[in-house]
């Protein structure tokens, strides 16, 4: 994307079509039952989309790539400066999409265009969990609000770092974006886990541990026991 635009708002503002309101424009953050001023609201699997931005992507104009970047932790920057206004990162992410080649672009009903992003494109900052056992639901909330629930739809991974061999957790958000689950609630679900797991979990001495979240076995991790 060309151009020395040095407020956001103003790429906002041509990613809208013509005499239309850039808040009306983007879809709110996706949920199941609508969002709502009064509370939050959990998303969903599939997302939340407009009936504008449901059209064909084809029939967008491509701008190739934005200036936009996404660090690890979070933070959304455009020509190198952070995007200090939580609203606009919000409405932003409400259109971030990502293809199945892995990259990431932002689409509206009038512009699409790529981003960069370093890692995932959200953070897990909160975990809340009630009920035990098989019946326990984790809640995460992500650094733009999002509530998410793990499951069948909302997958707990975790890699390994080759360099530090630390653990590195993902859950996944919607369509494809993954939140990164910060360090200290990463913490709360090694607290929460538990031996084993489903029955065969066990293998060659060492025992998996992990989470359970609306019926779903998460491993976190395995310890040798031999």
């Amino acid at each position: 994307m060309t151009g020395k635009r040095s407020d956001p708002a103003d790429l906002l503002r041509q990613l809208t079509p013509s005499g239309v309101n850039p808040a009306i424009a983007m879809p709110s953050s996706g949920s199941s039952s609508g969002s709502s001023s009064s509370g939050p609201s959990e998303t969903t699997s599939s997302g939340a989309t407009s009936s504008a931005a449901a059209g064909d992507p084809a029939s967008r104009d491509s701008c190739g790539e934005f200036d936009i970047r996404i660090a690890p932790d979070g933070t959304w920057f455009y020509h190198g400066s952070p995007i200090t206004r939580k609203p606009l990162v919000k409405l932003f992410a409400s259109v971030l999409k990502r293809r199945a080649d892995g990259e990431y672009w932002l689409e509206t009903p009038a512009e699409k265009g790529r981003i960069r992003v370093d890692d995932a494109p959200f953070v897990a900052v909160e975990l809340t969990a009630t009920g035990s056992g098989r019946a326990q639901e984790l809640v995460f909330r992500t650094n733009i609000d999002e509530f998410v629930t793990a499951g069948p739809e909302h997958h707990i991974r975790v890699t390994v770092e080759t360099a530090t061999a630390e653990p590195r957790p993902y859950i996944m958000v919607r369509d494809g974006l993954e939140a990164l689950i910060a360090r200290p609630v990463f913490y709360q679900l090694v607290d929460l886990s538990e031996e084993n797991g489903p029955i065969g979990e066990r293998q060659g001495g060492e025992v998996q541990y992990g989470v359970w979240s609306r019926g779903t076995f998460f491993p976190l991790g395995q310890t040798d026991r031999t």
